[in-house]
């Protein structure tokens, strides 16, 4: 199997995390990595690369979208902070390549969402729902990308209005609201809990990251996977548990 070629956009911890497991598969080479000094260069960079992996900032997209535009090549991206406008460029996108836009790449937190959506399904509106997460003190959104993806899995018809943090007089808690939480402090690599309060139970679904490579290993995992494939938007399960959709 030839050895699949990326193009890296973004030189800081993750980007870097993301050289680490390339040179630790051996089958991954990156020709070409930029940051936001140079991220324009992009629109004049050749085709011809598996993926483009994306781990920078939200200013760079328009660069990117202009490479992927043009050459066809596949998408993965991994930043956070995105606004609605930007992420319907990358719907957009998705009519001329595959892309694949994950706040998360982590096999786990996957799982995670897929069983929080269940566990919301199945307990509908006897238990209320509350979203906790916490990260290292330089991360510079919030709530995570994660917290919303999993805000997103277990109300997917957005019935629910999301209360980002509790203080004072808040009154009784609203049946129909869901608490998101953010909490920011030292090193911590990425920590999410979605809670369901019951009548005299509690069910409590934790996902606990000690590592960026995680997050690294599963974009590049998610790369090898989505190269090859036809243009369309893509979610991470999509492509790890296809069987299931």
């Amino acid at each position: 199997m030839s050895a699949l070629d990326l193009v890296l956009v973004g030189t800081g911890r993750m980007g870097l995390a993301v050289r680490h497991v390339a040179e630790a598969r051996g089958d991954v080479t990156i020709s070409a990595a930029f940051h936001r000094s140079n991220v324009w260069d992009l629109e004049v960079l050749e085709g011809g690369a598996g993926a483009v992996i994306d781990f920078s900032s939200p200013e760079s997209l328009p660069h990117i979208a202009a490479y992927v535009r043009r050459t066809g090549t596949p998408l993965i991206c991994g930043t956070t902070g995105l606004d609605e406008r930007q992420t319907d460029l990358l719907r957009q996108l998705g009519e001329r390549a595959p892309v694949l836009y994950s706040a998360n790449f982590s096999v786990g937190v996957a799982v995670l969402r897929r069983l929080a959506a269940q566990a919301a399904a199945a307990l509908g509106g006897d238990f209320d729902i509350e979203i906790v997460e916490a990260h290292h003190n330089k991360k510079a959104d919030a709530p995570s990308g994660t917290a919303k993806l999993l805000l997103s899995a277990v109300d997917p018809d957005h019935d629910h209005r999301p209360v980002y943090g509790r203080e004072g007089n808040c009154g009784r808690r609203d049946p129909r609201e869901i608490g998101v939480h953010a909490i920011r402090g030292g090193t911590v690599a990425g920590m999410h809990t979605v809670s369901f309060y019951g009548p005299q139970e509690e069910l409590h679904l934790t996902h606990r990251a000690d590592s960026r490579e995680i997050f690294a290993a599963g974009a590049v995992k998610a790369a090898s996977l989505l190269a090859g494939k036809t243009p369309g938007y893509y979610a991470l399960e999509d492509l790890l548990f296809p069987q299931a959709n």
